[in-house]
């Protein structure tokens, strides 16, 4: 088939560029993760929806296209929650898996995803590697108080393909906004999702509301879906179409800053289980994040 009469429309520039139906984003997006594009394809994709931006509606068509071919985690009558996990840590630890097992330990199921998109960051994965977590090797059961971590390879191998695109464009694509909102399991879950910059607030926003997923929005820790140790960020909560704030923004810094790790994999694990056991508190964001996960999981 290919995709060269989309390319047409989306790839004429930022002006000219014309957007695509739901219907059709999803059939483009569709012979892109089934490998039925060239390479060359791919790239012409890539940077031209880079330059245009995606609509809602757009989103909206790769994500119906991304669900349809998900492996999909069993967590039919499971308590779950989503927690994408893609940009690591730069300069902050990555919290990541400390969100997760808090979570765990109130009995919910949680479903981490990711890939190491960048080199140089410090993965979730190496984190979780180090509390013992081991990476799944294929598709499970979501179980209730425990945390799996999945890679995108083994939910959906056309995906894991468009995001390592990055590696050799050096610049993000629409797969690296697909994987915050995407559902990876078969039946209801809480996808806990993070933008980086004010501009994806609004489309991020625009698509959850679209689709009608269930979803927690902050601005989360450089890219990451949980909430900054040194300021809590407004938060809000998207379900059936409507939108609701649950969490306030909190101007400024706090007046004492927690004691943070390195970004370094063992310090940043060595951290999570101080935090856990009580030697260390639980960053103040961070446990209002609970708080609102847990409201929106529980029955």
């Amino acid at each position: 088939m290919g995709i060269s009469h989309y390319i047409k429309d989306i790839g004429r520039g930022k002006d000219g560029a014309r957007s695509i139906g739901r219907t059709q984003a999803a059939d483009l997006m569709g012979q892109i993760i089934d490998q039925q594009v060239s390479d060359l394809e791919l790239g012409a994709f890539c940077i031209a929806m880079r330059i245009k931006g995606e609509t809602p509606e757009e989103m909206a068509g790769f994500l119906d296209a991304v669900h349809g071919r998900l492996n999909k985690v069993d967590n039919r009558q499971t308590r779950t929650v989503v927690l994408p996990s893609y940009n690591g840590a730069r300069k902050l630890p990555v919290l990541t898996p400390l969100l997760a097992l808090l979570l765990a330990r109130e009995g919910v199921a949680v479903v981490v995803h990711g890939e190491a998109t960048e080199d140089k960051r410090v993965s979730s994965q190496a984190v979780f590697s180090h509390l013992g977590v081991n990476t799944a090797e294929h598709v499970g059961h979501a179980m209730a108080g425990q945390v799996q971590f999945i890679p995108t390879c083994v939910l959906l191998p056309g995906l894991d393909r468009l995001l390592a695109v990055r590696r050799t464009v050096g610049l993000r694509n629409s797969a690296h906004s697909l994987v915050k909102l995407m559902n990876p399991c078969n039946g209801p879950a809480l996808v806990v999702s993070s933008y980086t910059h004010p501009e994806y607030l609004l489309s991020m926003s625009a698509t959850f509301s679209l689709t009608g997923q269930h979803a927690l929005l902050l601005r989360g820790t450089e890219g990451e879906p949980v909430a900054d140790a040194r300021r809590t960020p407004a938060m809000d909560v998207f379900k059936d179409g409507q939108i609701r704030r649950v969490q306030d923004q909190k101007e400024g810094s706090l007046v004492q800053l927690p004691e943070l790790p390195s970004t370094d994999a063992a310090a940043t694990a060595l951290y999570t289980e101080h935090v856990l056991q009580g030697l260390l508190p639980v960053p103040e964001a961070i446990a209002l994040q609970v708080q609102h996960i847990l409201y929106e999981v529980n029955p």
